[in-house]
């Protein structure tokens, strides 16, 4: 049998940290590779297709594509840059032939460029390097290609994956150069690097067949599909093939339909072969790490082994005296099935039962892996509770081992005091500290995760808004002692009704508000955050008595400060292991898990 080469066909993912310019440089390629017809409205950042991805700016789900180049198709995937998707990235990688590493000209390398570039280099994958957003004022190219060669010296890439070839790019602008005072105007030489770098796709044709399905993704006309690379072989339409389970068992299958990508738009085909990124329909229960083979010759390709998770939550069926009112669904058997749904596409997370039947045990890579699964559920009428996250614990030798992060935070010198201050604490460990660009110092730490947790938000408030963090998983070591709990109690709704103005006045001389005039609340719900360590109850629904020198206008003169917006991110980090956040459709709301005042002061002094 001999090698066969499909030279007209590149496979490439793009990789980088977050916010770099990866889904942007897709919309460059597909706009100058004519994708769109020219009087199509398109729109920016065409690849991040659901509400969560463009309202955040970010990948959350990898994407396929393709572009033809001088009768060459380039099939590209768009991955996230969030740690806390690895496991989306880990998966593609195995579809994918090179990566264009995006770096940005001032940020330079950042925590989640050094976990993806890690990923790919352990691949074997020969990456080209794209310095993008080289148009920013305070731009420093040189140095960033001088910071990603250390990087792969540092993360052992061997002599051919230091040879990298470099493109410097704007793709806002969308224009790529092999020279930074190039004078070109367009996307010309990635295209013509990729094609030049990235090797072809080779192997057997005459060979049995055999696919690995990376992406699972449904159609309502077709049901589910499987997404991935065809290794070897060909595949025609109806025709009968083995799918090998993760466990080794085999079952027949016949193919209903093939798709390849064109563009952003998957093409039926009747036929794949070797190099195609290949869409099978037609195996109703086929799942991620599966081997599609041929029927007589069934052989499995080897799966990554994807991250464990790191963090785990409650998700409880809402009993809140306001439960049922905003949701669709609230039952119990409704939230088992959602949950058992996304584990069919979301590789990193993990479900368990517990001894409640109202309460499952969902496992994650990190407090935005959680919150997006939680923020997509809501908007899908899904209402519930879930607890505060809490880290898993390993064991090695008798030992207790927590998963601990690299931290990278930028922040002007003036709050860099404020930062070291609150990281002490939380067991931070300075690793590394950076002179300032343009005023800003980068701080290297390493910490536990758990010592993450909440700490964005504080961070926020004493860096006003202008600190930078990013942190990504770096392993297990011994765990390193306790980390104070949040230092403040809450504000505690006294009895249910509306809050109105006067009540709220009083409450806010004991700490900060979470909630406004005219909110609907019930005893035991969460106010706002005491000033004091301890929590205290408020009647925020308490009215003024009128009498004939009082009227009720002069509550007018009563100013109340500000609320916040109280996001679900930043109720997740508030409450405390006895609190619980209420999820619904309309509304996310803080409560004690015991409601009643004196039931929750007899349980505390029992514990």
């Amino acid at each position: 049998m001999e090698l066969f080469t499909r030279s007209d066909i590149r496979n490439i993912a793009i990789i980088a940290h977050v916010d770099h310019g990866k889904t942007t440089l897709v919309d460059s390629l597909l706009k100058q590779s004519h994708v769109f017809r020219s009087n199509e409205k398109i729109q920016e950042r065409v690849m991040d297709s659901n509400d969560l991805e463009k309202e955040r700016g970010i990948t959350i789900l990898s994407k396929n594509t393709s572009v033809i180049h001088k009768g060459i198709k380039i099939n590209i995937v768009d991955t996230p840059g969030h740690a806390d998707f690895g496991g989306e990235v880990e998966r593609v990688l195995k579809m994918v032939d090179s990566v264009l590493l995006l770096v940005d000209a001032f940020e330079g390398p950042m925590p989640q460029t050094k976990f993806v570039l890690k990923k790919a280099l352990e691949l074997g994958l020969r990456p080209i390097v794209v310095v993008n957003k080289i148009d920013k004022p305070n731009a420093r190219p040189t140095e960033v290609i001088d910071e990603v060669f250390d990087l792969f010296v540092e993360l052992g890439a061997d002599d051919q994956q230091l040879e990298f070839p470099i493109i410097y790019a704007s793709a806002r602008d969308g224009i790529a150069k092999y020279e930074v005072e190039d004078d070109n105007d367009n996307m010309e030489p990635l295209f013509d690097t990729i094609i030049e770098h990235v090797k072809a796709p080779t192997g057997y044709l005459d060979a049995p067949f055999q696919m690995l399905v990376t992406t699972i993704d449904s159609n309502e006309y077709v049901g589910r599909i499987g997404i991935g690379k065809v290794e070897r072989g060909r595949l025609k339409k109806n025709q009968q093939a083995a799918l090998i389970r993760k466990d080794g068992t085999t079952e027949n299958v016949k193919i209903s339909s093939l798709y390849v990508y064109e563009g952003l738009k998957r093409v039926e085909t009747d036929e794949v072969m070797i190099g195609d990124i290949a869409v099978v329909a037609g195996i109703q229960d086929v799942n991620i790490g599966e081997t599609i083979a041929d029927a007589a010759n069934p052989e499995a390709l080897p799966f990554v082994e994807i991250d464990e998770p790191t963090l785990s939550m409650y998700f409880i069926v809402n009993n809140s005296p306001f439960a049922g009112r905003e949701g669709d669904f609230v039952t119990s058997r409704h939230i088992r099935d959602r949950l058992n749904k996304e584990l069919e596409t979301n590789v990193s997370l993990r479900v368990e039962e517990t001894d409640s039947a109202d309460s499952f045990k969902v496992s994650g890579r990190g407090e935005l892996h959680l919150s997006i699964l939680i923020e997509t559920m809501r908007r899908e009428g899904f209402e519930f509770q879930v607890s505060k996250p809490m880290v898993i614990y390993k064991e090695k030798d008798g030992k207790k081992l927590e998963p601990i992060e690299n931290l990278t935070i930028d922040v002007p010198e003036e709050f860099m005091g404020v930062v070291m201050e609150k990281l002490g604490p939380r067991k931070a460990e300075l690793k590394n500290m950076t002179s300032a660009i343009n005023g800003y110092t980068r701080l290297e730490f390493r910490i536990p995760s758990r010592g993450l947790i909440g700490f964005r938000n504080e961070f926020m408030t004493d860096t006003k808004g202008n600190g930078i963090m990013n942190s990504v998983l770096d392993g297990y070591e011994q765990y390193k002692g306790e980390i104070p709990e949040r230092s403040r109690g809450s504000l505690v709704v006294f009895e249910p009704g509306t809050a109105v103005t006067y009540g709220l006045y009083n409450a806010q001389e004991r700490g900060k508000l979470f909630i406004e005039a005219g909110t609907e609340v019930y005893a035991g719900m969460i106010a706002g955050e005491c000033s004091r360590a301890e929590d205290i109850d408020v009647n925020v629904c308490k009215k003024k008595h009128l009498s004939n020198t009082r009227s009720s206008g002069s509550d007018d003169a009563l100013k109340l400060v500000p609320v916040g917006d109280m996001t679900l991110e930043r109720c997740l980090e508030f409450i405390a292991s006895d609190e619980l956040v209420e999820i619904t459709p309309k509304s996310i709301r803080m409560r004690k898990r015991i409601l009643d005042s004196n039931l929750r002061k007899r349980a505390s002094r029992n514990k």
